[in-house]
Parts: C-alpha cells; sequence; structure tokens
C-alpha cells in the first residue's frame, strides 16, 4: 500500500474517531435524560428511579461509559436502544438498506440532471436557454430540501394524487405479487428521490459548466473544430470526458448534502432510513443510536471523499505519482 494512502486513510479514521468522541460528550453532557428511561419511571419511588438508571449504566460515571463505548466499536457492538428496547445493530441494518437505495438513486438522477444542464448550458452559451436553466436550477438550490419535499407532496401526492404520500412500500404490500411490490417501491421511491435531486444537482452543474469552458479552449478542441466536427459531438465525445475528472472529486464532497438531505427527506417522506431514525433518535435522547448513526455517516462521509481521491487518482494520470517517488 502507498504510503499517501496509508496516511489518508489513518487520517480518515481519526476523523471519524474525534467526530465520534465530540457527539458522545456532547449529548451526554446535555440536561435531561432519555425519555424512554424517563417514561419508565415517571410514577416510581426514587430508590427505584436509581434502578432503572443503573440497569442502563446511566449512573456511571461519563468517562467510564465513553471507555465502554470505545470498546464495543471494534466488534460492532452499538449497544441497546433505550428508547426501543431492542439491540441497535439490528435497528442499524433495517434503516440502512432504505437509506442507500434513496441516495444512490438520487445521485444517480442528479448526475444526470447535472450533465444534461452544463451541457445544454454550455451548448447555448449566453442563450436564453442558459438563463432560464441557472434561474430554475439555482431556485432550486436555494429552496430548503423539506420545504420543497412539501411542496412536492401537496403538488404531486395530494393534489393530482398521482403518487404516495409517504412510506416506502403500500399497507397491502405484502400480499402484492412480485413484480407489483417492486412497482409499488417504485411508485414511492418517486417524490424522495426528485427532491433530494432537485434540490441539489445545479451545484455540480455549474462545476461541470466551468469545467466545460476550460476543456473547450484547449488546442485539441480547436483542431476537432478545424476537422469539422459538429459542436454537439464536440461536447460530448471529446470534451465531456476530460470535464467529467474534476467531478469525480466533487462527488464525493457531495456525499454529506445527500445524507443532510436525506435527514429532512425522509422525516417529510416517513421513509424508514438512517435520517429518520436519527431524528427519532434525538427526539427521545436515545445516546446509543445517537452515537450509532453519527459514526456510520461519519464513516460513509470520510469513505466517500477518500474514494473520490481514489477514483481521481486512477482517472487522470497526471497526477500518478512515479514507483518509488515521495508522496
Amino acid at each position: 500500500m502507498p504510503a499517501w494512502l496509508l496516511r489518508r486513510i489513518l487520517s480518515c479514521l481519526l476523523l471519524v474517531f474525534v467526530l465520534a468522541s465530540v457527539v458522545f460528550f456532547a449529548v451526554h453532557l446535555a440536561p435531561g435524560e432519555p425519555r424512554g428511561v424517563q417514561a419508565l419511571s415517571e410514577h416510581l419511588t426514587d430508590q427505584d428511579r436509581e434502578l432503572i438508571r443503573a440497569r442502563y449504566g446511566l449512573d456511571r460515571p461519563l468517562l467510564v461509559r465513553y471507555g465502554q463505548w470505545l470498546g464495543g466499536l471494534p466488534r460492532g457492538d452499538f449497544g441497546w436502544s433505550l428508547a426501543q428496547q431492542r439491540p441497535v445493530g439490528r435497528m442499524l441494518g433495517e434503516a440502512l438498506g432504505p437509506t442507500l437505495l434513496l441516495t444512490v438513486a438520487a445521485y444517480a438522477l442528479h448526475l444526470l440532471l447535472a450533465v444534461g444542464t452544463a451541457l445544454a448550458m454550455a451548448a447555448r452559451r449566453g442563450g436564453v436557454v442558459e438563463h432560464l436553466l441557472r434561474g430554475a436550477g439555482l431556485a432550486l438550490y436555494s429552496v430548503p430540501t423539506f420545504w420543497l419535499g412539501l411542496l412536492l407532496l401537496l403538488v404531486a401526492g395530494r393534489g393530482l394524487g398521482w403518487l404516495p404520500l409517504g412510506g416506502m412500500h403500500a399497507p397491502d404490500a405484502a400480499f402484492l405479487p412480485p413484480v407489483a411490490r417492486l412497482l409499488d417501491l417504485l411508485r414511492h421511491l418517486v417524490l424522495p428521490v426528485l427532491t433530494l435531486a432537485l434540490g441539489t444537482f445545479m451545484g455540480t452543474a455549474r462545476y461541470l459548466q466551468a469545467s466545460l469552458d476550460e476543456v473547450l479552449g484547449q488546442d485539441y478542441i480547436t483542431a476537432a473544430r478545424a476537422r469539422g466536427i459538429g459542436e454537439g459531438t464536440i461536447l460530448r465525445r471529446h470534451a465531456l470526458r476530460n470535464a467529467l475528472l474534476p467531478v469525480i472529486t466533487l462527488g464525493g464532497l457531495q456525499l454529506p448534502a445527500l445524507l443532510g438531505g436525506a435527514v429532512a427527506v425522509e422525516t417529510v417522506f416517513s421513509w424508514p432510513g438512517m435520517g429518520r431514525l436519527t431524528v427519532e433518535a434525538l427526539w427521545a435522547r436515545d445516546y446509543p443510536v445517537i452515537m450509532a448513526t453519527t459514526v456510520l455517516a461519519a464513516t460513509a462521509v470520510v469513505a466517500g471523499s477518500l474514494l473520490a481521491d481514489l477514483l481521481y487518482h486512477r482517472a487522470d494520470p497526471r497526477v500518478r505519482r512515479p514507483q518509488g517517488s515521495k508522496p
């Protein structure tokens, strides 16, 4: 393994550790107790209340709880949910799949919209089409995610009745045949994916347009025009491939935006994923669930950034280091 890659991995692990540690002390030092513990001890005596706190380990010193939490991380032991009274790992397993489905589908649509918009704006530089696309995209980019989701929900869901109002499946989805169940899932997926993609694609489109403008000024593009190649062919076959290289790095930076937007989108559309689980855990002050979702989200973000660096290093020969050279 190259030394630069090893240092990059170690710095990512350190970043996740520091972030998770800060969140641990922040949520545990905040005033109040978990809602699940409060509900259990609401009508009990002080002695019984202390027994409940001891059962969940809340009577131990904060540093002791921190050490126990760190000891469980290498084993993948995130503890027991204080609100739902079941293993946190099982809850994460149930929520991770829906969130991955939502974010991957949203990012695919995000890229399609960004590339199409950037090509259209580059082909019609200074025209009406560019100004319309830029204005519409920036308007969507400026709208809060939850507001955009509510707007789509009211228009396409309640107003027109085209799509479901929320959830991941219809109540009778378990009794549907496989094909009908898949179609039901896709219908429930449309509005959340649209909300995430429409709210983020313009940033990538503007970045890609700037990269296209830079590539279109290169000598080989001038030579292609001199040979009589059409502007559309130059954009799609010659300029786009090289202009996409910086977007690889940008893709790693888009992951935090998608994960952050997923929190609001999953709450608005009642999507049973990590974002909704995190919001419910924050309201209930469910410490183990909060810590588990924080570690998982931080790991996903730094892994996306590391993957973007690796892909850029692989795709662009100019940044490759010769064997044996120092990074």
